[in-house]
């Protein structure tokens, strides 16, 4: 099934993208379970989009249950081959205010309770992962910026707890010592899974709230949900201008990611998991 190019994932606040005309809903089944929902395919200025609610559209999947692996091997089965993601975040920077945006280009994991990788059960992979975004896709994000009038920071490290609590302020005083520059809950599974599959993967973080450690603030939904139809519509604009300006055929190497990542030799894997990755493999096998 080939039936778009670009992913975009949609975080808190964003469910819907406006503007895909001719939508259509398409409802997987992956090897590793239902994604978060229907996909909603559409084009876009002549350009095939898939996107899809990371927390489900009503927002009832929190940060530890979406199934990450479903979401962005549904992408691939799509025919996908970048994708978009974006992501409510908190600031650990003074520089970075509430409704700016940020293409961040590090991730640090504090997560503990998630699978984040495609090759288990008979086959080992091991991708690397020391510039995790895509240059060509976060180029585009930044590009696309210049044009509007965003607020944007290119670059920067994106810090993913476990959630669904905020932080401590000692945490979050710790995560500002490590130099990270916002926090969020929910993209460096993506980020890992979109490099095992191949795909381009890129986050346009949208800054709602300066998280705890400033003095006399504190992370209350209330304040957060204030922002987030603001964020919601700089997002879609920003995405909107990024995918019209993608050339066709990718610049970068995120396409041959697993070029010299497997170490398992194919003859030897399970043939129930190489059935259940053949998408992934699809040119090895």
């Amino acid at each position: 099934m080939a039936a778009a190019e670009i992913g975009v994932v949609g975080g808190s606040g964003l469910y819907d993208f406006p503007g895909l005309e001719g939508v259509e809903e398409v409802r997987l089944d992956t090897p590793f379970g239902p994604p978060s929902d229907a996909y909603r395919l559409g084009t876009l200025d002549g350009r095939r989009v898939a996107f899809l609610a990371r927390h489900g559209r009503g927002h009832h999947l929190s940060p530890s249950t979406i199934n990450y692996r479903a979401n962005l091997f549904g992408f691939k089965l799509l025919g996908v081959s970048r994708v978009l993601s974006a992501s409510a975040v908190g600031s650990l920077s003074e520089a970075i205010a509430p409704l700016d945006l940020v293409v961040p280009d590090q991730f640090i994991d504090r997560t503990r309770h998630r699978a984040d990788t495609f090759f288990e059960d008979g086959i080992v992979a091991h991708v690397a992962f020391a510039d995790p975004v895509c240059p060509e896709l976060t180029r585009a994000l930044a590009g696309a910026a210049r044009d509007l009038p965003v607020r944007l920071h290119r670059g920067g490290v994106y810090l993913c707890i476990e959630g669904p609590q905020f932080s401590t302020r000692a945490e979050s005083h710790l995560y500002r010592s490590w130099g990270a520059s916002i926090i969020g809950m929910t993209n460096v599974q993506e980020a890992r899974l979109a490099r095992e599959a191949e795909l381009c993967y890129a986050t346009l973080a949208l800054v709602t709230d300066y998280d705890c450690w400033r003095e006399g603030e504190s992370v209350e939904v209330a304040a957060i949900l204030a922002t987030l139809a603001r964020n919601a519509e700089n997002a879609t604009t920003l995405i909107g201008a990024c995918i019209r300006s993608l050339p066709v055929r990718r610049g970068c190497a995120c396409g041959v990611a697993l070029r010299d990542a497997i170490l398992t030799p194919l003859d030897r894997v399970p043939a129930a998991t190489r059935d259940r990755l053949r998408p992934l493999l699809d040119g090895r096998l």
